[in-house]
């Protein structure tokens, strides 16, 4: 029993969960350029380490869909994830729960641009976009597909496929600016923040594309956390998450979503964009 005792204390050890997930990982949709992201989220990672006491990983991905597919995989625990994404990655997962979003993200809306050689004007009410070549971003963007296809149809009666001459997607939102700005699609749908920080970077030539017209809000960009991470990392840990992330005030962080805040966000607010996504049968 002199031996035995010592070697099952150190087996427990061992195979103790909390040890076994030393690490807590974490992802976000690659919405813009990736070199950007990097920066953005290394920053969060140091942040939430810092405040959660473990160690923290962002792991990037190339894709939306990689995102959903990390996160079922338990590749990470926890992401920054789009409306659609977010509502694809809990069906996916039971259990798991967005718990924080961007104060902006209460009220989130896209932007139609349109290169100025179609000399649309923009205006309040929907435009006329037969016989244009148009992109989305991703496939699975919420604010650079989904809703966007769904304004489209609501507006003009028709699906996107017998309206516009070209249909692309440019895989994310700073993609989609920088075709209709060169002229590769004469409009495009893109993430309202995403053209704002680009226009206040002067990155974009109002002189060639500009907006035609804001869609109405919806719900968007918010956190989600998955199932089991108490037991993974011990109990109350998906509260201390929430409270860390409700908490970050930091300036700078802020500013790199860009976020005025992070609010308190349920899978319930989700519910509209997974309706919408049902809708235009981008899911079941």
């Amino acid at each position: 029993m002199f031996v035995i005792k010592p070697l099952l204390s150190m087996l427990v050890l061992l195979f103790t969960p909390s040890l076994l997930a030393a690490t807590f990982t974490f992802t976000a949709i690659p919405d813009e350029d990736e070199s950007q992201l990097r920066t953005r989220f290394d920053k969060v990672a140091a942040y939430l380490e810092e405040r959660l006491g473990v160690d923290v990983k962002y792991v990037p991905v190339k894709s939306y869909s990689a995102a959903v597919t990390a996160f079922r995989n338990n590749q990470v625990q926890l992401a920054w994830f789009g409306g659609l994404s977010g509502v694809q990655a809990r069906r996916l997962v039971p259990g798991s729960d967005a718990i924080a979003q961007g104060y902006e993200d209460q009220f989130f809306k896209s932007y139609f641009i349109a290169h100025h050689s179609t000399e649309i004007i923009a205006s309040d009410n929907f435009p006329n976009l037969n016989g244009y070549t148009f992109t989305f971003g991703s496939k699975d963007s919420t604010s650079g597909r989904l809703m966007p296809q769904f304004f489209i149809e609501r507006n003009l009666g028709k699906r996107p496929e017998d309206i516009f001459k070209r249909i692309g997607f440019s895989g994310d939102h700073s993609r989609t600016i920088a075709q209709v700005q060169a002229g590769v699609y004469q409009v495009g749908a893109v993430n309202y923040k995403v053209w704002e920080s680009a226009v206040a970077a002067g990155k974009v030539d109002l002189n060639k594309v500009g907006v035609i017209w804001a869609s109405p809000t919806y719900p968007d960009y918010q956190w989600t956390v998955r199932a089991g991470v108490d037991e993974i990392f011990g109990e109350g840990f998906k509260a201390q998450v929430e409270a860390v992330l409700l908490g970050m005030n930091d300036a700078e962080l802020l500013k790199s979503f860009p976020r005025k805040s992070f609010v308190a966000a349920g899978n319930q607010d989700y519910q509209p964009i997974e309706n919408v996504a049902k809708t235009i049968g981008l899911i079941d």
